[in-house]
């Protein structure tokens, strides 16, 4: 039996006023990231009990595949709020949610899904306008403060380097490894699995543990498949599926004015450093290991993204190299302006921004991360 997650989400108010608008409500997010219980607190909150339905039951999915509005209206009969859980399982789900917004105006859907290409692609087109889309990952910097302090998750980052912010890792402290272990074998490649749009499982497995190892370098397709033993273009596929499912994401590069500036490089990160150490069973400190760096870098990248996903913060991201190996680490376009930003774990000295980036585009805020002044990167407006 799950524990209940106490910390609140930072998305949940938003779900919450959404409730009765007339829209179809999508929740999208990896397993294990509090999605259903996002939804019941929600559901708890509105006053209006709900109808639970989950596409991980056979029966469910059979119910509401290729279904017919007499059907559909019979399944829900007075229900005001409609909650389908691993809405992804099911068969035509947009058509059937599409159908429900249509016909049944006055009832709320709520629809969670863990891989966006089911999901999210098959809700593309038939709700256009009819729907709110929402991302939930696992616990960020920010809901983490806002739960017991600054000073305390600041404490805890060396921690979260180690063993990720999944919910159920935060709630159980000492079962971490084991947990993690869970995680990384029985739910991260499950929908791409279940789904037979992987036609080798070994193989995704052996791209993703060589993912883990070069997080914070340029990822090249073809030298990684050379690595794995598969050509570029298979490779590039599996990282999109493994992006679909919310393992990883990709940072390309960024190039505007300068000739020798990378154009078409990319890195790979994890959305948890966590599952990231899991995947490659190093769950060592930070003294004892020797890519402290990356992970630092991964988790700022990934915590970056989440803020922004919570706060409606829309922004173009890259990294910056150049052929001579001038670098800088993250690079954010948001309502016309460039930041750039260089990350460092521990430093006694700002770092330094290359002089040709600053020459090159003289109007770029920059900037540098530490764990001391983390909470200027990841958090507004907070407090001690």
């Amino acid at each position: 039996m799950k524990t209940t997650i106490s910390i609140q989400r930072a998305i949940e108010k938003q779900i919450g006023s959404k409730i009765g608008k007339g829209k179809i409500i999508l929740l999208l997010g990896p397993r294990q990231s509090g999605k259903t219980t996002l939804v019941r607190m929600v559901a708890s909150k509105s006053g209006i009990d709900p109808l639970w339905l989950s596409g991980d039951e056979p029966d469910t999915r059979g119910l509401l595949a290729e279904i017919t509005s007499t059907r559909l209206k019979a399944i829900i009969g007075g229900k005001r709020l409609v909650i389908i859980d691993e809405a992804q399982r099911i068969s035509n789900i947009g058509l059937t949610l599409k159908l429900c917004a249509d016909m049944l105006p006055e009832t709320q859907i709520i629809a969670t899904g863990s891989s966006a290409f089911e999901l999210a692609e098959a809700t593309s087109e038939p709700l256009t306008g009819r729907k709110y889309e929402y991302h939930l990952f696992p616990l960020s910097f920010g809901e983490m403060t806002a739960h017991h302090s600054l000073l305390e998750e600041k404490r805890l980052i060396e921690h979260r380097l180690v063993f990720g912010s999944y919910p159920e890792v935060v709630t159980h402290p000492g079962e971490e490894r084991e947990l993690l272990s869970l995680l990384a074998e029985s739910y991260l490649y499950k929908d791409i699995f279940s789904l037979g749009i992987a036609k080798k499982p070994a193989l995704l497995v052996r791209i993703v543990q060589a993912l883990a190892l070069q997080i914070g370098s340029e990822v090249s397709y073809q030298e990684l498949g050379q690595h794995v033993g598969a050509d570029k273009e298979t490779v590039e596929r599996y990282i999109d599926l493994l992006e679909k499912a919310y393992v990883v994401f990709r940072l390309n590069s960024f190039s505007r004015n300068l000739r020798n500036e990378l154009k078409k490089s990319r890195k790979v990160y994890f959305w948890d450093t966590g599952i990231r150490n899991a995947v490659i069973r190093n769950y060592n400190s930070l003294h004892l290991r020797q890519d402290t760096g990356a992970l630092w870098e991964n988790f700022l990248v990934a915590e970056r993204q989440k803020a922004n996903w919570y706060a409606g913060r829309p922004a173009n991201i890259w990294f910056w190299r150049t052929h001579s190996q001038q670098e800088i680490d993250y690079i954010e376009e948001r309502d016309g302006i460039l930041r750039a930003w260089e990350f460092k774990w521990r430093t006694t000295r700002p770092p330094r921004i290359p002089r040709s980036f600053i020459d090159a585009y003289p109007n770029c805020v920059t900037g540098y991360v530490t764990a001391d002044t983390v909470e200027e990167f990841l958090v507004e407006n907070v407090t001690l």
